[in-house]
């Protein structure tokens, strides 16, 4: 879920690139940067997630590395990746309405819902 302000440890898992790969694209970039409450030493910030921000995060976004998120075979797509990025492009109203459907149905009443799935 794309927040307000995230660190780019959020960033990075979110998009499947290094917290590294982040922090260059926010110098690069000029992307708007507060410090991080709670955290000492002025290194630890808060990307503010404006417009510019996610637009480049929407250009730049992969699926992450791990073997365990990654398809079965070659050209498969990644349903995890997949869900992710529609969760990302959901309005807080329609995620919240989708959680709340998911938590009331579970998956079963959800793939009924879509017809993937009959009573039994």
């Amino acid at each position: 879920m794309i927040k307000e302000r995230m660190t780019p440890e959020e960033l990075a898992q979110l998009t499947g690139y290094s917290r590294q790969t982040i922090n260059i694209w926010v110098r690069k970039e000029g992307w708007v940067t507060s410090p991080r409450p709670g955290v000492q030493g002025g290194k630890a910030r808060l990307v503010h997630v404006n417009d510019q921000v996610r637009e480049f995060i929407r250009s730049a976004c992969r699926e992450p590395a791990s073997p365990e998120l990654t398809a079965n075979s070659p050209g498969e797509s990644n349903l995890y990746a997949l869900l992710q990025t529609l969760a990302n492009e959901m309005t807080q109203e329609e995620q919240k309405q989708l959680t709340s459907l998911l938590l009331r149905d579970g998956i079963t009443g959800l793939l009924q819902r879509l017809g993937i799935r009959n009573h039994d």
